[in-house]
């Protein structure tokens, strides 16, 4: 028989098989619904078998006339790459037919369970054409995406994590709509410690319906499966609102998705754009117009440092600006034109918009910092982003450290930094915080004074590929209020000594130490706190408010002067 076709990252059973002739390989395709994968041992439901390692158990009872020599559970992953670029509408037609393509791409790696039979191995790598150096060998389940389903099966609490689910934010108020809102004064929304739904995607929704507003921009990278941005964006088109959507049909391993996003979109009437050539979109960027008196209009924009998408905004951290300023909003349709045009914006007003405008300003407010240490003061710099290679800012970070800046960095991934290192990088501090939801918020702190401190956030790493091969977009944030609160989360995350790790002068990270007598703090647990505090607080003072305007008008004397109005 013909050496079947494994499908990309799916479980399969591998056994070695001998008979009184020869010794060969069997492949026995596995289901794949979690639901099912889960099967109880006993009538409590304390004990479970995976349905792979069942199936792995009885496999002779299918082999009939042979003798079950090995057995494990394997899994392929093919290439991904798609090597492709183009704006028009032929374009998404090319992507569609490259996605269908990569699941039958080359493979480029085998995992198995535990141990197999090398004469097995070598037998599927050679009909699979892959190096034996492709081969990974792992002591837990390949796929563990029925853990998902175990909390639905096991109500014991030492099981789980403490239930947290995110708030309404205590900047926003349900009795205004979230446009004025913004307009009044400028909003930062820390997720998942707050709402998306509540903040974000209602400032859609009424926007989609609001006669007022004129057009909504838009830019869409990684979307949720029933996604009410979508939605909403749909609706505001069928309003007969101008909506532009850049989407990025390039995300990785989103592209299906987003192409029947892209069409669903375009059904209902909204303009989609796919990007510039070479360069994916990665920003997260939006504009609203909205008609003001007197012919003029007020803007809101927002900058965002995850994707606007509702399940990972439950599991990511992520920071969201929204504000009413005319030269962001001047900056952020410079943007969206670039997008339109197949341009890049090179100066702005106020907006970090790489691949041009981002890197130069930050290696300058970086020299603006070695300056101030250079002439005795106290330089800072400080960062909280996803991963760092960019030699440029790397080597302007080791020039600021010799020249005696602190540098404070918090880095969840890869690091091509080394710090601790005498002579070089001594004043830089790298720690990493790998906790229960995935850090992935951008953040950039320029200066130690407080009112000439500049802090910046937005969706670029400090990777190359983000600061000069992709549109991305970061934002100041100059309300006092909301820098004081950012400054407060990132002193927060420095002081992490349950969940942090922080890099030694070897490369090596460490748990972060706890001194005496010192309580443990969870940043991430911390900031979840925080937030309900601060709702509880709003309440209070609105229930105080209340209570204050029935003592000082009374119920009966509200219905009097009303009685007396009606005999008029």
């Amino acid at each position: 028989l013909p050496f079947p076709f494994l499908k990309n990252k799916e479980l399969y059973a591998a056994v070695q098989l001998a008979s009184k002739k020869k010794v060969c390989v069997g492949i026995i395709q596995l289901r794949h619904e979690n639901s099912e994968r889960i099967i109880p041992l006993d009538e409590k439901g304390k004990r479970f078998i995976l349905e792979e390692e069942l199936i792995l158990r009885f496999a002779h009872l299918m082999f009939k006339g042979y003798k079950v020599i090995d057995r494990t559970i394997i899994r392929i992953t093919r290439n991904a790459d798609i090597m492709i670029s183009g704006r028009g509408a032929e374009f998404r037609d090319r992507m569609e037919e490259l996605v269908d393509k990569r699941k039958r791409l080359a493979p480029v790696r085998l995992e198995i369970t535990g141990e197999f039979s090398r004469e097995a191995l070598d037998y599927i790598c050679k009909k699979l054409k892959l190096r034996n150096v492709r081969v990974f060998s792992s002591r837990i389940p390949l796929d563990l995406s029925y853990v998902y389903t175990l909390q639905e099966l096991d109500e014991n609490p030492d099981l789980h994590f403490r239930h947290l689910s995110p708030r309404k934010s205590s900047m926003l108020s349900e009795s205004r709509s979230v446009f004025s809102q913004v307009k009044a004064k400028d909003i930062l929304l820390s997720y998942p410690f707050e709402s998306m739904t509540s903040s974000f995607i209602r400032l859609l929704q009424e926007s989609a319906v609001d006669p007022k507003v004129v057009s909504i921009k838009i830019t869409l990278y990684r979307l949720a499966k029933n996604s009410k941005v979508i939605d909403a964006l749909c609706t505001a088109a069928e309003n007969g609102k101008e909506v532009l959507v850049m989407i990025e049909l390039r995300a990785r391993f989103d592209e299906a998705n987003n192409i029947e996003w892209s069409k669903i979109l375009q059904k209902s009437g909204v303009k989609v754009i796919y990007g510039p050539k070479e360069y994916k979109a990665h920003s997260k960027l939006l504009l609203i117009t909205r008609k003001a008196q007197g012919g003029e209009f007020d803007y809101v924009t927002q900058i965002g440092t995850g994707n606007y998408n509702e399940k990972t905004s439950k599991i990511y951290t992520d920071l969201m600006l929204m504000t009413a300023d005319r030269q962001i909003a001047e900056d952020a349709q410079a943007v969206f034109s670039g997008l339109v045009n197949g341009t890049f914006v090179e100066h702005t007003n106020k907006l970090l918009v790489s691949p041009l405008a981002l890197r130069p300003q930050i290696l300058e407010m970086m020299d603006e910092q070695i300056n101030i240490a250079k002439q005795g003061g106290s330089g800072y710099i400080a960062a909280k982003v996803n991963s760092l290679n960019d030699m440029a800012i790397i080597e302007k970070l080791v020039e600021a450290s010799k020249a005696g800046v602190k540098i404070e960095l918090v880095i969840r991934g890869i690091c091509c930094l080394i710090a601790g290192v005498e002579g070089y990088t001594e004043n830089i501090t790298v720690r990493s915080i790998v906790g229960r939801f995935l850090e992935h918020s951008r953040i950039f702190i320029f200066g130690n004074e407080r009112k000439e401190q500049k802090i910046y956030i937005g969706s670029a790493d400090y990777m190359s590929r983000n600061t000069i091969r992709r549109v991305e977009v970061a934002a100041p944030v100059e309300d006092e209020r909301l820098k004081k609160r950012i400054r407060d989360m990132f002193d927060i995350l420095m002081k992490d000594n349950v969940k942090a790790r922080i890099m030694l002068s070897d490369g090596n990270y460490a748990r972060a130490e706890r001194k005496e007598n010192e309580s443990p703090l969870n940043a991430q647990e911390f900031l979840y706190d925080e937030a309900y505090r601060r709702l509880e607080e709003k309440q209070a003072k609105q229930e105080r408010m209340r209570e204050s305007r029935e003592k000082t008008f009374p119920k009966s004397a509200k219905t009097k002067r009303k009685s007396s109005k009606t005999k008029k």
